[in-house]
Formats: structure tokens, sequence, C-alpha cells
């Protein structure tokens, strides 16, 4: 499949989840900005994939990302960041959102399973989700640098 085949509208993304659903696979979601792709975000997205059988990432907007932490935080426009996302083998589909919270997401797809950071997970709205038969699966992964760390040494602000 071409990279940007994975990469659906909201009403593709509907059509191939009933699909996949119809057939018995698990979905998990998960989602980022994915602005500088690390390893840790390689890791983490085959962390997710291996809680279900099919893997959707939804990758924050441009619009999404200023609103949600500064004007200039991302490097790479959304469309780059979602194909690089795409390209990634764990990966299934991948969808852009302009939403700052990824609970309304959630709620329009009701995966199986939303995989996230342990610690960056939605703690206050796990409730929520198991409510509404959405497992949370916090992926444990040794730290590493932040996208700022690794935009800060780029620019040559971090000694």
């Amino acid at each position: 499949m071409d990279t940007r085949e994975k990469i659906l509208s909201r009403t593709g993304l509907h059509e191939v989840l009933e699909e996949h659903r119809r057939a018995g696979s698990r979905v998990v979601f998960a989602h980022g900005v994915f602005d500088v792709l690390r390893a840790q975000d390689v890791r983490f997205l085959a962390a997710a994939r291996a809680e279900g059988d099919r893997l959707v990432v939804a990758v924050h907007s441009d619009a999404g990302v200023r609103r949600a932490k500064d004007e200039s935080r991302t490097v790479l426009t959304e469309r780059a960041r979602a194909i690089l996302v795409a390209a990634l083998a764990a990966v299934d589909h991948v969808i852009l959102f302009d939403e700052t919270d990824i609970r309304p997401l959630l709620r329009e797809f009701h995966p199986d399973v939303y995989a996230c950071l342990a610690g960056d997970g939605l703690s206050n709205g796990a409730a929520e989700l198991s409510a509404l038969g959405i497992r949370v699966a916090a992926i444990e992964l040794e730290a590493m640098h932040s996208t700022n760390d690794h935009i800060a040494r780029v620019q040559g602000t971090n000694g």
C-alpha cells in the first residue's frame, strides 16, 4: 500500500474501521504531534500496535498544535508529519485532527484500545474511556530527549 493511502479523512476512517470490525480486528488508537520523528516514537507506535490488530494514529494538525502548544512549535507541516508516521510498518491508518483533546476523537471512533505513553496518558479521562469500553494501554518506555530538546540542539541553543 502506498504510504499516502494510509492517510484518511474522517469518513474514510469510519469506513475502514467498519470493515476491520466486521473482520473481528481489535483497533488501537494512538496520537501525537510527531514533529521530529524519534526512535522513542517508533518504539511507542510498535508497542501500541502490539495491543491490537490495527493501529490508527491521530496526528495533530498544524492548527491544533498551534492552539495546544504555540505558534512556532511545528517544524514540519501536518501533511509531512502524517506521511512520515504512515510510512512506519506498525501503522495501518493515519488521520489528522484539529482538537486539542483526543477524547472527542476516541468517542467518535470508539477504538478497542487507546495507547498512550505512561505518565502522558489520560489519567483524568481513563474512567470515561473505560465506561465507553475503551481499554487504556499505558506504554512504558525509557525517558528520552523531548522534541524541544532536539530542536534546541539543532539550533545550537543547548550546549
